[in-house]
């Protein structure tokens, strides 16, 4: 697995911040955030399940480009894989 780092929060403390990658292998992407809390699991899970292999994240609005580019560069990664 080669991950590409696309960008981190921009208003990051340099600690523990939000950040998203593209899998160069198979175009997917990995975004590291914060854990959601109970109130916005139990909200979630008011649309379906929550299986013990997936959690919910929250990313700040101010990360709205910085996932902008991470969709480009993940459909321009699997442009290639195809």
């Amino acid at each position: 697995m080669t991950l590409r780092f696309i960008g981190i929060d921009p208003a990051t403390d340099g600690d523990e911040c939000p950040t998203v990658w593209v899998d160069e292998a198979t175009a997917d992407l990995v975004i590291q955030g914060w854990r959601a809390d109970e109130v916005t699991e139990a909200e979630c899970r008011e649309s379906g399940k929550i299986p013990d292999t997936e959690g919910v994240v929250r990313i700040p609005v101010r990360m709205a480009q910085i996932l902008r580019e991470a969709c480009d560069a993940a459909e321009r990664e699997r442009a290639k894989l195809q």
